[in-house]
């Protein structure tokens, strides 16, 4: 052979084999969403109420690493979002009560509600960075059991006193309490009381009717909750069949005399955890040839991360927070609002929820289709977690290949995160 040709060979193979390694490479910082489980949610105070969060999580995460043939060793860490907590690390905590080995690391993150999508993408930027390959990440939140909160007094030194909730910002900026914040977004963007009411009962009805259709039994971990027969908690308590339009009609206003937010167009607080499993999607394909989470789906494959950006608002329009994050979210990455397949969003309140999608022009019934947290309760750090969670189930019975789905939830003190994902199907 010549030594021109055998140049042209080696050129050849150099890049062919150049190639083979970038598309390796590639795959091995694609960050996926594979599988996830969670908790039943419990009305705080309800089933789950002597359950503290440590406990809540640490049977999803067994569940998860059990469910896929995992030996948590392997796990780069353990990141879970947590709103309400007394401070340490929850994570860490929990996987060790898990009974992970001690080498596993944890990390507990706070964005409030939006803390346990933030886990989520926290890992998956963690993927795509090469810092890692195999996460277990989500949210927690023990309303019931959540510490009370004080300060030391200044006057008596050393005395507690007592506070409801954190600051999110200066009164020089405004810290509207919650319900307050949901009627300053109702009034502004002009969200009326039969849109929010119509809204709310919607989310029970489409939460009731996944629930008799058994969408929620494969993904639920039972816990052992307030109950003296020591039976696991499987279901959620918050959605009710009889709760349509008519009755939330009759609720009065919470937060504000003559005002159009209600107990009845408003979450409930809750108890519950969300763990899924991001890894990259050469390491899914591996776990989806070994016959991992397979069964009982019709459509098997992986949420693929897109991008997520967060946003700053008003804090005394901070329900519109989601909305904000989304039409940047969109804006970057060119993906038309009437191009996305599905849409979750955390629904805090009916009128911030109807803002929010309002802003990105996406109609409110293509949002949330099996229900939100005004029938299902939000425990805080677990809610944003849930979205991923629903979005990759929904997928998974029906998903199209390449088909977008956004993820928003609005946060305290006028933030607002929104992720966006693409559905890749099977691909034997």
């Amino acid at each position: 052979m010549s030594t021109a040709s055998t140049e042209s060979t080696a050129s050849s193979e150099s890049t062919a084999s150049s190639e083979a390694g970038a598309a390796t490479s590639a795959a091995d910082r694609e960050p996926v969403i594979v599988w996830g489980r969670r908790t039943a949610f419990g009305r705080r105070g309800g089933a789950l109420s002597r359950v503290t969060a440590d406990r809540l999580l640490a049977p999803v995460l067994s569940a998860v690493v059990t469910d896929l043939g995992l030996d948590p060793a392997d796990l780069d860490d353990v990141i879970i979002g947590n709103a309400t907590g007394g401070g340490g690390n929850l994570a860490r905590l929990a996987l060790l009560e898990a009974g992970f080995p001690v080498a596993v690391p944890g990390l507990t993150v706070d964005r409030q509600c939006g803390s346990g999508l933030e886990a989520i993408l926290l890992a998956c930027r963690l993927v795509a960075a090469g810092a890692g390959g195999l996460y277990l990440a989500g949210g927690v939140e023990s309303c019931s059991t959540a510490p009370l909160r004080a300060h030391r007094m200044t006057s008596a030194p050393g005395a507690p006193d007592f506070f409801d909730r954190v600051r999110f910002a200066p009164d020089s900026v405004g810290d509207p309490d919650m319900g307050v914040a949901a009627e300053n977004v109702a009034t502004h963007f002009g969200i009326g009381r039969e849109r929010q009411d119509a809204f709310a009962a919607r989310s029970h009805r489409l939460a009731v009717a996944a629930q008799g259709s058994g969408a929620f039994e494969a993904e639920i971990v039972g816990i052992v909750g307030s109950d003296a027969s020591g039976a696991p908690v499987t279901t959620d308590d918050g959605p009710r069949p009889k709760l349509d339009a008519a009755l939330l009609r009759r609720f009065p206003p919470a937060f504000r005399p003559g005002g159009t937010v209600t107990a009845g167009n408003s979450c409930a607080d809750a108890d519950g955890a969300v763990v899924v499993l991001v890894t990259s999607s050469a390491r899914a394909r591996e776990l989806q040839a070994g016959g991992a989470f397979q069964a009982g789906t019709d459509s098997p494959g992986f949420l693929a991360f897109v991008d997520a950006v967060p946003a700053g608002i008003d804090p005394n329009l901070l329900g519109a927070g989601g909305g904000a994050a989304a039409s940047s979210l969109l804006a970057r990455t060119g993906v038309p609002a009437d191009g996305l397949a599905r849409v979750e969003v955390v629904e805090a309140f009916a009128a911030q929820v109807l803002a929010s999608l309002d802003l990105i022009g996406v109609p409110e019934d293509r949002a949330n289709r099996q229900g939100g947290a005004l029938a299902l309760g939000h425990p805080f750090g677990a809610s944003g977690a849930l979205l991923v969670l629903r979005l990759l189930a929904q997928a998974r019975t029906d998903g199209v290949e390449g088909a977008h789905a956004l993820a928003m939830v609005s946060i305290a003190g006028g933030l607002g995160l929104a992720a966006l994902f693409r559905w890749e199907g099977s691909s034997d």
